[in-house]
């Protein structure tokens, strides 16, 4: 049996996404993440706002693959990069207001990820051994994740 705890709470602001078009991989989208904050009961901080972004490719079967990278500093001054893979998917009704930016319950879509880490800080050196997975939320202004390590 798989046990998880959590880690931290990932809020991100993406004002803007850039939109490629169709490419030969999929719809390919670029969001520019602006800043953010992560709170848990072993680490909080920031998310630094550059360089960071998500490089989305929109599917044909309507999958978003996600690819993330982030820098998070932390509240003592440290640095951590983050990143991650992921899924969004769910009905094309909820997608659509997703895509206009209406609050929709987390429940009714799929949206997962992978998140690694990796610091050059002693303290926070914990976080590059550890395997972790997390469930996000789409708000207007960005994602939401709650974050959790695998035990």
């Amino acid at each position: 049996m798989i046990q998880t705890r959590e880690l931290f709470q990932l809020t991100l602001s993406v004002p803007s996404v850039v939109d490629l078009g169709p490419t030969p991989k999929g719809h390919r989208r670029i969001a520019t993440v602006t800043g953010g904050q992560f709170q848990g009961e072993r680490l909080k901080g920031i998310v630094h706002a550059g360089p960071g972004g998500d490089w989305m490719i929109l599917r044909s079967d309507g999958v978003l693959n996600l690819d993330v990278r982030l820098t998070l500093e932390t509240d003592d001054h440290q640095l951590i990069f983050m990143a991650y893979q992921g899924v969004r998917h769910g009905p094309q009704e909820v997608m659509e207001r997703l895509g206009r930016g209406e609050s929709v319950d987390p429940k009714a879509y799929y949206f997962r990820m992978v998140p690694t880490f990796e610091t050059s800080s002693e303290k926070y050196a914990w976080l590059n051994k550890i395997v972790c997975v997390a469930s996000g939320k789409r708000d207007a202004t960005g994602p939401t994740y709650q974050v959790y390590e695998v035990l």
